[in-house]
């Protein structure tokens, strides 16, 4: 299939557009560089445009005949989503209105949207089902949440076939280097960590050490990007055979605390991370594991690269070691809109 990959210059939409190109399929990347990087689109045509363009959108999904979406491209940080809430609106959704309005508008039908554990809120109970109630406690989740609901209303009115993929924590690296976690400013934990570890920051601050977890610090689920990109892969296949929508967690179903992380990067590294304590970042949940065993089912999907072990080698490993940069020659993307 022709797939537009919106966010596509981004940490996962890079990694998932490489799977989709393995997979025979023509992956077009629609990226404002807000947030991605224009070195990750090496697999497909390039298009530097904002989601709000609809009359790019519209010509693009024309000129590359696109059959699917796979729609990464979305704010995603918990805490400026606190700080700017309407901003997280305006982008994830009314960027997604922009979307949606543009595929019907041409015909495109089926669309892979990334979603977010954050929809549950604060877990009822662990692991986390697909059909467990979704209280958002921040803006961010909120954002997601309204996003899935337009596309279950759209599915109802057979408009629309879609499968919500809600991951839990990304991590990891293109274990070929190509692909990497590169953020400014960085938050997430296991490049922070890393950073640390290679001495460019001063130490890594951890955020709550009272929750009431084993050992104080906040639980995550971790899954490798590999596994987040080989599983929008299958949800395209889904899609094509004429399934029905839902949404799917996407994770491990195991939970490891920040200073479990701490210990395997430090282990990894062969390095003494220095860190410091700091209070609860607000609207972050003690606990978020998957239960990710419909997943498993529907898209004959399992985990293969997500040990903590592994996670951390191959993160450590494009930190550390060097990135495989393309050269102008060797880039296949191409910037600019398409005027059909």
């Amino acid at each position: 299939m022709n797939v537009l990959v919106t966010g596509g210059a981004g940490y996962i939409g890079s990694h998932a557009a490489k799977a989709l190109a393995r997979a025979r399929h023509q992956p077009v990347v629609l990226d404002d560089l807000s947030t991605g990087h224009a070195h990750n689109v090496r697999w497909g045509p390039f298009v530097h445009a904002q989601l709000s363009d609809s009359a790019t959108l519209r010509d693009v999904l024309r000129y590359y005949q696109i059959e699917a979406v796979v729609h990464f491209a979305a704010k995603a940080l918990v805490a400026e989503s606190i700080a700017c809430p309407l901003a997280y609106f305006q982008y994830n959704v009314a960027g997604t209105i922009s979307l949606l309005e543009s595929m019907l508008s041409v015909g495109v039908s089926r669309m892979v949207f990334s979603s977010s554990c954050a929809t549950y809120g604060v877990p009822k109970h662990i692991p986390i089902p697909e059909d467990h109630s979704q209280i958002p406690v921040n803006p961010y989740g909120e954002s997601k949440f309204f996003a899935e609901k337009m596309l279950e209303w759209m599915g109802k009115t057979a408009q629309l076939r879609w499968v919500a993929l809600r991951y839990f924590n990304a991590a990891g690296a293109d274990p070929e280097g190509e692909l990497g976690e590169e953020h400014d400013p960085e938050t997430h934990l296991i490049p922070s960590a890393i950073v640390a570890a290679l001495g460019q920051r001063d130490c890594l601050e951890i955020c709550g050490v009272d929750y009431p977890t084993p050992d104080g610090t906040a639980v995550r689920d971790y899954i490798h990007v590999m596994d987040l990109a080989a599983a929008h892969v299958s949800a395209l296949r889904y899609l094509a055979a004429d399934q029905q929508s839902l949404a799917l967690n996407l994770g491990t179903g195991q939970g490891t605390s920040v200073k479990e992380v701490v210990g395997m990067v430090e282990k990894v590294s062969g390095r003494k991370i220095p860190t410091r304590y700091a209070p609860r970042r607000p609207g972050d949940p003690p606990t978020l594991v998957a239960k990710s065993e419909l997943a498993s089912r529907v898209l004959h999907w399992k985990p293969s690269w997500s040990s903590l072990e592994t996670i951390v080698e191959t993160a450590w490993r494009w930190h550390s070691v060097g990135r495989v940069v393309p050269t102008v020659a060797e880039s296949t993307a191409v910037e600019g809109a398409i005027r059909a």
